[in-house]
């Protein structure tokens, strides 16, 4: 979900005297209507801001409409509190599909020990889901009236909104006409797009990937060229022997076109290899060189080539997207600073009385490096353009957390120890106290580990976390004394060692309360809510668990946490499109698979010879009956999610393909093979691009750092910021032209 405050938004929110003071100074055009008059007149009905939020210049566009009303509409739309119950309202029209029939609802997903799953009375997902689309239609005309209705029709995706919302309806109408008994529901599939339509991040992404699929394809035609070459290879190598001994390939792989295309292009992914070349290779070793030609050429070459293409293409596409959010951002940091600024005789300058008002606005925010700038044009008096744009570029970082100063000690005595209580050193010799425990605990587990839980002398176990557990104790009670309350918890890390040693504290003492340690020879299996082995199994988890305090002192490895932590922040989109892939190929595999694989015990009873029971039923080795693969299907949405999770894995993959050309129809691999393409070769490939772009962004930045400074690169990074050293500055005059044909807003120069 995207919250992103637009421009006049935020500036509304800074103070309605901007408005009269710049509009008494410049003078207003005959006819024309200055923003400063319609966006900052009324002072009385505009409250201040916090300062985080008053700041957050976005790249949104700014052709909207600029008059007061509309822009506190603005502000109440794009509030924290709307956008997180628009996000909410999109979550739970998503969520509907894993109660809607077929129900998910059930312990197990396999069709041999599954319960009978909870299926919803008729009216209750629906109420829900018509609650629901009443807040989306109510968003969709919010913004058709902000951006106005001539932008409206130039806007394909709110148009697109429009028509996904009334074909929801219309099929909302239609099931409760039939009694929510319909076996297809339409607007299932159509649920996604309310997902694309509300991230301007995902949309930019979508363009981005829809323009790089030309590229895409060209590598992709080359791998089916690749792939029928050799097939009529292989069927022409392993073609029907007159000795049946001979024939094991062609039985297997290469008894048709199907067949073959099939082994060999999930040898392509690796996932049948050796399988697939074990009955050839027993009768001739040289057979061996086809497979390995196939892989190498295939495997090796073409699909790392498609990583590069897909790389090098998306990125540049993305550059220019990146390019134009980059230049809606600056347009409407010109457009604030016209409306905030004097003329002057020589320049255009923020005045001294406006540079007070936005000097408190930086101050009612916790982010340090604005504020630093902002304070640097204090004395001057005045702050011209490029200062101004300074200022907000700094807004892109996160904020710089700075750490409370030590608390000071009158006692020479107590002083030494905050000395050494606070040095690097007590840092290092808690980090191998923590992988002491560690690997304490392993050498008991590799002793017990043919032990049942009865057989486990628990209690030296107890004993050496006891003693481990008080020295983490005494290291969290030095760390307050040294750094104090508030300088102990600025750092994440004493956080985090903090919570788990307090956690840790309270289970030992359940554990003694419950147990009255330490009478080793009292050992009941169970006491109480947990038995002694899962309590102490519980400490040893928190404690492995603790170790992990040791990554933000090595470099490289807090390098790598740092660029995952990253991921998760600023390529939300990403998983966004890749969970709109998944739910529209889950909704699709189960309109076409639903209860097609059935258990034999499902259907007739148990008595019965596995000869008779179908004819293509089989138990060969490998297959979906063999591996017993029943739990994934397409009876309910939530075990079509786990199994297209387990086929982009493509391990043993093709285990589901022969299972379900089985039982439905050769045509089913259409299915598999193209969730295959988009979600395996396509998005992992991008996924994996992305993250190496971030880590040699990272990588490259944190040469000339120490440790301690790693965490504080990541404050940085942000999408628009990996890609600053090739974005282009857009000129004044481009600016200005720009801002002269906004829809809604006229300035004066």
């Amino acid at each position: 979900m995207e919250t992103d405050s637009l421009l006049s938004g935020s500036l509304d929110g800074a103070s309605g005297e901007y408005g009269s003071r710049t509009g008494s100074e410049r003078g207003g055009a005959p006819g024309g209507r200055r923003m400063s008059d319609s966006v900052y007149g009324d002072s009385s009905s505009v409250d201040r801001e916090p300062g985080e939020r008053l700041l957050r210049f976005q790249y949104r566009s700014i052709n909207h409409r600029v008059d007061a009303g509309s822009l506190r509409l603005y502000r109440w739309y794009y509030s924290g509190i709307i956008q997180w119950g628009l996000g909410l309202t999109i979550a739970a029209v998503l969520l509907l599909a894993f109660a809607e029939r077929p129900s998910s609802f059930s312990i197990s997903s396999d069709p041999r020990h599954r319960s009978p799953a909870w299926q919803p009375p008729c009216g209750l997902t629906e109420s829900i889901e018509m609650i629901c689309l009443i807040i989306l239609s109510v968003d969709v005309a919010v913004k058709s009236y902000l951006i106005g209705w001539e932008e409206f029709g130039k806007s394909k995706w709110l148009i697109g909104y429009t028509v996904v919302i009334l074909i929801s309806v219309m099929d909302w109408v239609l099931s409760v006409s039939m009694v929510c008994d319909e076996k297809l529901r339409v607007r299932r599939l159509l649920r996604p797009f309310f997902l694309l339509q509300n991230s301007s991040l995902m949309k930019k992404t979508l363009k981005c990937i829809k323009r790089t699929l030309p590229e895409i394809a060209s590598v992709i035609l080359l791998l089916a060229l690749h792939l029928c070459l050799f097939t009529m290879i292989g069927m022409l190598l392993f073609a029907k022997n007159e000795d049946p001994k001979k024939n094991g390939e062609w039985e297997l792989h290469f008894r048709n076109l199907p067949s073959s295309l099939t082994s060999l292009l999930v040898l392509l992914t690796t996932a049948n290899n050796p399988d697939v070349m074990i009955p050839a290779y027993s009768l001739n070793r040289c057979y061996a060189i086809f497979f390995v030609a196939f892989s190498v050429i295939g495997t090796y070459c073409l699909m790392n080539l498609l990583t590069a293409i897909i790389y090098n293409q998306f990125r540049g596409y993305l550059l220019m997207s990146v390019q134009t959010s980059f230049l809606r951002r600056r347009l409407g940091i010109r457009a604030a600073f016209q409306v905030l600024t004097c003329q002057g005789a020589r320049r255009a300058t923020l005045s001294a009385c406006l540079q007070l008002d936005l000097l408190k606005a930086f101050n009612m925010s916790p982010c340090i490096l604005p504020l630093q700038v902002a304070q640097q044009y204090e004395d001057v008096g005045f702050m011209d353009r490029e200062q101004f744009t300074k200022i907000f570029d700094e807004l892109d970082k996160d904020c710089i957390k700075e750490h409370p100063p030590l608390p000071q000690y009158s006692s020479p005595t107590l002083q030494k120890l905050q000395l050494i209580f606070s040095h690097y050193y007590l840092i290092l010799f808690g980090n191998a106290v923590a992988l002491a425990n560690v690997v304490c605990i392993c050498t008991v587990l590799v002793l017990n580990s043919e032990k049942s839980t009865a057989e486990r002398d628990n209690f030296v176990l107890e004993i050496i976390n006891l003693c481990f557990i008080l020295y983490y104790l005494f290291e969290m009670c030095v760390k307050i004394f040294a750094f104090g309350w508030q300088g102990y918890l600025s750092y994440r890390n004493n956080i985090f060692d903090g919570f788990l040693t307090v956690l840790l504290l309270a289970l030992q003492i359940t554990i003694f309360i419950t147990y009255r340690l330490p009478y080793s020879q009292w050992e009941p299996s169970a006491h109480g809510v947990l038995s002694l082995w899962e309590m102490i199994r519980l400490v040893n988890l928190l404690i492995v668990f603790r170790f992990l305090r040791i990554i933000p002192d090595i470099k490289l490895m807090a390098l790598v946490a740092s660029t995952l932590l990253d991921l998760v922040k600023n390529l939300r989109a990403f998983a966004g499109i890749l969970v709109v892939v998944y739910y529209v190929f889950a909704v699709f595999g189960i309109w076409l698979f639903e209860g097609a694989i059935k258990p034999p015990d499902s259907s007739v009873p148990t008595n019965t010879s596995m000869e008779n029971i179908t004819s293509n039923f089989s138990v060969a080795c490998g297959t979906y009956e063999q591996l017993e693969y029943w739990p994934n299907n397409f009876d309910d949405f939530g075990a079509a999610i786990i199994l297209l999770y387990d086929v982009m894995i493509v391990n043993n993959w093709q285990a589901f393909i022969d299972a379900y050309s089985r039982y439905t129809t050769e045509w089913s691999k259409i299915y598999f093979v193209c969730w295959w393409l988009i979600s395996s070769v396509m998005w992992v490939n991008l996924f994996v691009a992305l993250i190496l772009e971030n880590f040699i962004y990272k990588w490259d930045r944190s040469h000339s750092c120490s440790v301690m400074d790693v965490e504080r690169i990541r404050y940085e990074t942000s999408v628009q910021l990996i890609f600053r050293e090739q974005i282009q500055e857009p000129t004044e005059e481009e600016l200005v032209c720009q801002l002269h044909q906004h829809p809604h807003l006229q300035l004066q120069w």
